[in-house]
Formats: C-alpha cells, sequence, structure tokens
C-alpha cells in the first residue's frame, strides 16, 4: 500500500492535507527542498525502473532523490491519494548545443487540478536547476515571478504545444521544456527513460549530478564540484577526492550510498 504519511514525513511536511492551492503550495517546495533531483543511479549501473513500488523504496524509504520520472511520477501519485486530480504530461527540453533533440517524452511534468482551483496548475518537482518554487498558474503570457526560485516564470503558447520561460534575476528570458496537453501514463514514459539511463547524447550519463532547492538558493553537486548558490551569489569549489563526495553527499544531500 501507498504510504502517504511516510511520504510526509521524508517532505518534512506538516501542514493541511487537503486537495487545495496552499496545500499544492506546500508540498511542491517541500519536495524540491527535501529530495535532490539526481542521477547517480546512472553512473552505478543500476537499472531504474519505473514501477511506483520501487520508486517509493528508492525515494521514501531510502531515502533518495531521482530524476523527472521517478520524482514527478511518485509525486503524481501522492496528489492523488490526497485527493488532487492529476494528469501526466509529456515535455522536451531545448536540445543542447551539438546534442540532437530528445525525444516526445524527454521530461515528466504534471497538471493539477484541487477543489478549490479556477483553473489547473503545472506542477513539476523534477526540473533540476530550472525548477520552479510553486505550481505555475495556467495563463498564457502572465509573468510569474518566484524569488524562491531566483527566477520569473511564464507559459507562451507554441504551436500545439505550450512552452515554460524562465528568466533569472537579472537575465533575459530563456526557454525551458515545451509540452502537449495529451494526457500520459507513466508506462508511457519508459522509453525516454531507457535513453537517458544509456544514451551517450544524454546529459545524465555524461556526468553526476545531485542537485536541492534550498531556502536561501540551490545547492549542486556536479562531478566533483559543489555549487551554492545563497542570495543570487554563486560560488563554486573542487572537491578533492572520491571520498569527499560520498561525504558530501550524505551530509548535504542525505544520500548514503554505502547503505544501499
Amino acid at each position: 500500500m501507498f504510504d502517504t504519511a511516510a511520504y510526509l514525513r521524508r517532505i518534512a511536511y506538516q501542514g493541511e492535507i487537503a486537495p487545495s492551492t496552499e496545500t499544492l503550495r506546500g508540498l511542491h517546495i517541500a519536495h524540491l527542498r527535501a529530495v535532490p533531483f539526481e542521477n547517480l543511479d546512472i553512473h552505478l549501473g543500476r537499472p531504474i525502473v519505473l514501477d511506483e513500488e520501487r520508486l517509493f523504496d528508492k525515494i521514501v524509504r531510502r531515502h533518495r532523490g531521482g530524476f523527472c520520472y521517478e520524482l514527478n511520477g511518485l509525486f503524481a501519485t501522492l496528489l492523488r491519494e490526497i485527493g488532487f486530480e492529476v494528469t501526466m504530461l509529456a515535455a522536451r527540453f531545448p536540445p543542447e548545443k551539438g546534442h540532437a533533440e530528445g525525444s516526445e517524452f524527454d521530461h515528466l511534468t504534471l497538471l493539477v487540478r484541487g477543489n478549490d482551483f479556477a483553473k489547473p496548475v503545472l506542477a513539476d518537482v523534477a526540473a533540476g536547476r530550472g525548477s520552479f518554487a510553486f505550481p505555475l498558474a495556467f495563463e498564457m503570457e502572465r509573468e510569474q515571478d518566484q524569488p524562491e526560485a531566483g527566477s520569473a516564470f511564464r507559459l507562451l503558447p507554441e504551436e500545439d504545444a505550450v512552452r515554460v520561460w524562465r528568466r533569472p534575476a537579472g537575465d533575459d528570458w530563456l526557454p525551458e521544456y515545451c509540452f502537449t496537453l495529451i494526457p500520459r501514463r507513466l508506462s508511457d514514459f519508459e522509453e525516454g527513460s531507457q535513453y537517458h539511463q544509456t544514451s551517450p547524447e544524454s546529459g545524465f550519463t555524461r556526468g553526476r549530478l545531485a542537485t536541492l532547492m534550498t531556502p536561501t538558493g540551490r545547492i549542486t553537486l556536479s562531478d566533483r564540484r559543489l555549487i551554492a548558490t545563497i542570495h543570487g551569489q554563486r560560488t563554486e569549489r573542487a572537491l578533492d577526492d572520491e571520498a569527499a563526495v560520498q561525504q558530501t553527499l550524505a551530509t548535504v544531500f542525505g544520500i548514503d550510498l554505502n547503505m544501499e
């Protein structure tokens, strides 16, 4: 059985439990600050399987994170258990320079409806360093400023889809992922998951990553670099060796790979 109480303890959420705007906002930012977006299993040679029971064991019981299919896939179940209506959507990020465009199922995001919602909102606890802190109102062209994420966001129509745009403080608008409104199931993302676990074109196979939103910004481990952004100020330092990497994973991200 899905253990809602255990999941809420995992993300240190102690607020009201009702399918409301306030609840969703609280769950969303709590998740981003407690569960890292990370790809460590890929570099450990451990297959990622999109099965709800296995995802719950990894993220909740073993205190791990994951990438979009895992985090948003399990978050969707939590929201449904509470009483929200959740639709999984397929999205595609812009290609990295010099790399091929990703598939239609490059990313999994969520359209959510609740009891007091005038309109659905876009929820996503797994967009990595470009994450929004709170769900986005599903209103085209409206600028939605989120100091907690250090950025403003907006949704713009793009042919038969919608694109998320992000503007970091003091910067220009950047295109993030583009999504359609076709309802999907978690199993639809198996091919995308396999691609990101195995393809040399995927950024997930080219380096280790763990990142968390914090109350003052964000903390990120990128291979052996620890990057901290505090109130918009970025600092970076190299970690000496693998032992320092493992210690950082344990103390900063709550991940102890030696216990698995």
